[in-house]
């Protein structure tokens, strides 16, 4: 059985090869780990490999893990969850990135509960790009007007766009919503002048990385091709 370093160099030239199969700069999609529900030994025998950020969906199992592992300052802590209201502090008080915001209110909280001590937070709006009925997220016809919207806001700093796609589609279906996640950002910076924060695309995971990297992905989210399928 590989061990999670093992994998986490599997995984690592998994990205690096698709990146220059795409053509595109080397380095330029980063792994981010999802270490829901692992526990803190095994983000710290990624770390040892050369991992730094780790992906959470749950807010106090995170919580324990930020603190158990402060040893390691380093680590980059990325919230990939929905996110409840009354959970915005926490969020904004921990953490270096937020994947998952999908309304004007959550981002309006992060920004007013984020320390002036921090730097901004940085932000994806999560978009529904298949609009199932099970996900959460945003859809196409409402991001323009959230993300002017987002833009204004002071202590975050969107950086562009995460989304789900339904992994059940077939490979073309599935390409085609990678492709309209990237052509929403680019219109997105078309449309926003001078925001050039607007640099990110949270998407892919361990079946599909390769298309969402040709797609243009710059994080892919990535948890049993790392440590193994969840009991």
């Amino acid at each position: 059985m590989s061990s999670i370093a093992d994998n986490v160099g599997t995984v690592t030239r998994r990205i690096q090869k698709a990146t220059m199969d795409a053509g595109r700069k080397p380095g330029s999609v980063k792994l981010l780990a999802v270490s829901k529900t692992r526990p803190a030994s095994d983000l710290r025998e990624a770390h040892s490999a050369g991992q730094n950020a780790f992906g959470e969906n749950y807010l106090q199992e995170a919580l324990e893990k930020i603190d158990a592992l402060a040893d390691l300052p380093d680590l980059e802590w990325h919230f990939i969850g929905p996110i409840q209201s009354n959970k915005t502090r926490q969020i904004a008080e921990a953490f270096h990135w937020v994947h998952s915001v999908d309304r004007l209110k959550i981002a309006r909280r992060l920004s007013e509960q984020r320390p002036d001590s921090l730097p901004p937070l940085n932000l994806c709006l999560q978009v529904n790009i298949n609009e199932e009925d099970s996900k959460s997220g945003c859809v196409l016809a409402e991001l323009p007007d959230l993300a002017r919207e987002c833009l204004a806001l002071p202590n975050i700093r969107l950086r562009g766009l995460m989304a789900i796609p339904d992994p059940d589609q077939p490979e073309a279906d599935l390409r085609a919503s990678f492709d309209r996640l990237a052509d929403a950002l680019a219109a997105l910076r078309r449309d926003n002048p001078g925001s050039d924060d607007l640099d990110t695309l949270s998407m892919g995971m361990s079946a599909d990385l390769e298309l969402a990297i040709e797609a243009g992905a710059t994080w892919v989210r990535v948890g049993t091709a790392v440590f193994g399928a969840r009991d």
